[in-house]
């Protein structure tokens, strides 16, 4: 079963109660049967936009412990290509957690992706393959 991605904006509205998006992620994230994945970039940039929610850090924390989450991706092994990527989008620009899900796509042959991030709109994984954004944009 291929893994669903999840961005920093997902992250953020599930455990933000007050976020605008938040009952809509929630709608979403009980969507999903597959497993979720992402990458230690994308969990840095959520603790970051929550470090003023009390307890989120620590809920999101558990929530990779106990398998909620997977991050599979290794910085080491794929820097060469997320820095290309980088440069192919830097006109819109694609900061580094974006870089690395998209890396991340290739790597686990999946466009499916859990993000209020409208960017996704433009990447394409494996070149050409636009990704399948599971959350409804305004």
């Amino acid at each position: 079963m291929k893994p669903v991605l999840v961005d920093a904006s997902f992250l953020v509205a599930v455990y933000n109660k007050s976020d605008r998006y938040h009952a809509r992620c929630m709608r979403a994230l009980a969507a999903v049967e597959e497993p979720m994945a992402t990458c230690e970039a994308v969990i840095a940039e959520s603790l970051h936009m929550l470090r003023f929610s009390h307890g989120a850090a620590e809920s999101i924390l558990a929530s990779i412990e106990q398998g909620g989450v997977e991050i599979p991706f290794k910085l080491a092994e794929s820097s060469s290509n997320v820095r290309a990527i980088m440069k192919k989008y830097e006109d819109i620009p694609a900061d580094f957690a974006d870089a690395c899900l998209i890396r991340m796509a290739d790597e686990l042959d999946t466009g499916d992706i859990l993000t209020l991030d409208s960017d996704f709109r433009h990447y394409r994984w494996r070149r050409n393959r636009p990704f399948r954004m599971l959350i409804p944009l305004d």
